[in-house]
Order: structure tokens, then sequence, then C-alpha cells
């Protein structure tokens, strides 16, 4: 069964947001990303330890998010050389 194209680029176009989405997930739940001494202040509240307990859940969306986005890609565009 193949894939319309149009439909396949709006699939990768919102799996490309969803990158950028869980990629601003797990930097801003990573205390060694570069953002320490603003992820220290917020450690005092109670909604952020809980979004920070999550980060290894998030790399999981991410990498299956990259994973899905590159799959498509070649399936839809193939590899270019």
């Amino acid at each position: 069964m193949a894939l319309d194209t149009q439909l396949g680029v709006q699939i990768l176009f919102t799996l490309g947001i969803t990158n950028v989405i869980f990629l601003l997930l797990v930097a801003s739940s990573c205390r060694c990303m570069g953002m320490h001494n603003l992820t220290r202040r917020f450690m005092n509240y109670p909604g952020y330890i809980k979004f920070y307990n999550k980060h290894c859940y998030y790399w999981y969306g991410f990498f299956i998010s990259v994973l899905l986005h590159a799959t498509l890609a070649f399936y839809l565009f193939g590899i270019p050389f």
C-alpha cells in the first residue's frame, strides 16, 4: 500500500515538530545541559520536580519520534546518494 505523498509530507512535518518539542522537553528537564543555574532554582517547585522525574520518558519519546521521522523521510524521498 503506497502512502499519498501529500499526507506523508504532512506527517513528516508533524513528526519534525514533535522532534523539536521532545528536544525542548529533554533539554529543559536536564541539569547537565548548560541550564544548571536555571533548573537549580526550579527544583524548589513541586511541579518542576514532577516534570524533572519524567526526563527519561522524554528521551524515549524523542528517539521514537526521530526514528519514525527518519524512516518516513527515507520511504518518501529515498536515500539521496
